[in-house]
């Protein structure tokens, strides 16, 4: 017999909850910024925000929410493969709550296609959650305190003083709003780490039916 899981369920699920502590755990041994609880929070409600605004229906969209959750739980096994990793746990967890199997097949293509290496969006959630995922961007995902040691990752993570997305009045883009600090990294610097997963939100926008657009310091760059 089937179940109606929640999201609300899958937020206090302990045996997903050690997944995603110990999967950050994994990418912190590794100087990997954060991809914790803030992280999967955040991924989640622009997941659902994006579906929301373009007339989703409700299980849809918290569909999408609980695919943003457990998208980086594959990390606990290796950095590398880590979407199809995440997307194999997540159908035997989500199998054993007896969820029923279209909507496990929505979420485990999300999670196995979020990553800009080998991703596509194939469907709304998997759209949705490529770009929670990948506009996730600020300051607070850093975890080296020591500017003067900062990586190429630290630091065009830690210039963004300010980072939003949003859809235009007429909800034909979806825009990420960044305002950098150039004095502790360049734009081009923040495109040589983004490029890919900026270009990925925009094939996830199409599929979506709307434009990804993105502003920098005001200006737009993409």
């Amino acid at each position: 017999m089937s179940t109606v899981v929640t999201y609300k369920y899958i937020k206090q699920n302990p045996d997903i909850m050690e997944y995603i502590r110990r999967a950050d755990e994994a990418l912190q041994a590794q100087g990997y910024t954060e991809h914790s609880f803030a992280h999967v929070e955040r991924a989640a409600q622009v997941s659902a925000m994006i579906l929301e605004t373009l007339g989703y229906d409700e299980r849809t969209v918290e569909l999408a929410r609980i695919a943003a959750f457990m998208h980086d739980i594959g990390n606990v096994i290796n950095r590398a493969d880590h979407a199809q990793s995440g997307a194999v746990m997540a159908f035997r967890l989500l199998d054993n709550m007896s969820m029923p199997a279209g909507e496990i097949c929505s979420i485990i293509s999300a999670i196995g296609n979020h990553d800009e290496g080998t991703g596509l969006p194939l469907n709304p959630i998997s759209a949705a959650l490529i770009i929670g995922d990948k506009t996730d961007v600020r300051r607070t995902r850093v975890r080296n305190n020591d500017l003067l040691t900062f990586d190429i990752h630290d630091r065009v993570n830690y210039a963004v003083e300010y980072s939003k997305v949003s859809f235009n009045e007429d909800k034909s883009a979806i825009i990420l709003e960044l305002q950098i600090d150039t004095k502790i990294s360049p734009v081009l610097e923040y495109f040589e780490i983004f490029l890919g997963r900026m270009l990925l939100c925009q094939k996830a926008s199409k599929y979506l039916g709307v434009r990804f657009e993105m502003l920098v310091n005001g200006s737009k760059v993409l």
